[in-house]
């Protein structure tokens, strides 16, 4: 326990997990709504250079995203935006359409009846999508929530390169550089750094444990059609 007394008395853990904390929740919020609007319209629109499109998404998406780090960080500083939470979120944010497959799978298993029955009473397709699709793709929902929020929670790559502002230090980031600020700072510092992991590893597994029911349900109907 004295480590953990030494984790939030000793270092800025809790300013770092505020920081992960914000970013994780805005990327998430940003990601999956892409990810659902993108989804429903390959799944429900026809529109010229659909099936063209969802190709070009998924061979993208097969490309880690570290491989654009370079690119993107002299893009984000052109902008000004380097060594800032916006950075951050843009980066986790702007490629999340690109994992559009198993949503719109699931959006591939409700039956065209019901939205045709709606467009007859006058419904358009955002009513369409917010009063009738929506409510019926809460497990999906849930499957994207968490699977956009894990992703910047766990990031190290690119907070490395475009953070340098202690102060603005995700978990990842602190953590890392607490063991390697000085020359013997790994061995002082090794319990507490256990520590904070024990934190960022429980807080994860008790959101995953509370929404597993959905998450299950999400992958498996999302998995049914392509």
């Amino acid at each position: 326990f004295g480590n953990f007394a030494r984790l939030f008395s000793d270092t800025l853990f809790m300013r770092w997990l505020g920081n992960t904390l914000l970013v994780s929740v805005c990327s998430c919020a940003l990601t999956t709504l892409f990810i659902l609007m993108v989804s429903y319209a390959l799944s429900r629109l026809r529109f010229r250079m659909r099936k063209p499109i969802m190709n070009v998404l998924l061979v993208l998406g097969m490309f880690p995203g570290f491989m654009s780090m370079i690119a993107v960080y002299f893009i984000l500083k052109a902008m000004g935006l380097t060594n800032s939470l916006l950075a951050l979120i843009l980066v986790y944010s702007g490629s999340g359409a690109l994992s559009y497959y198993i949503c719109k799978g699931f959006f591939d298993t409700v039956p065209r009846a019901m939205e045709e029955a709606a467009i007859l009473d006058g419904a358009s397709q955002p009513v369409v999508f917010a009063k009738i699709i929506l409510p019926l793709a809460k497990p999906i929902i849930v499957y994207t929530v968490l699977t956009s929020f894990i992703a910047p929670w766990c990031d190290f790559i690119f907070v490395n390169t475009i953070i340098s502002d202690r102060d603005k230090y995700t978990v990842a980031l602190g953590l890392y550089k607490m063991i390697n600020a000085e020359k013997n700072s790994f061995n002082d510092n090794f319990t507490v750094f256990c520590a904070g992991a024990f934190v960022v590893g429980a807080i994860v597994v008790s959101l995953f444990m509370s929404m597993q029911k959905y998450y299950v349900e999400g992958i498996t109907a999302g998995s049914v059609k392509g």
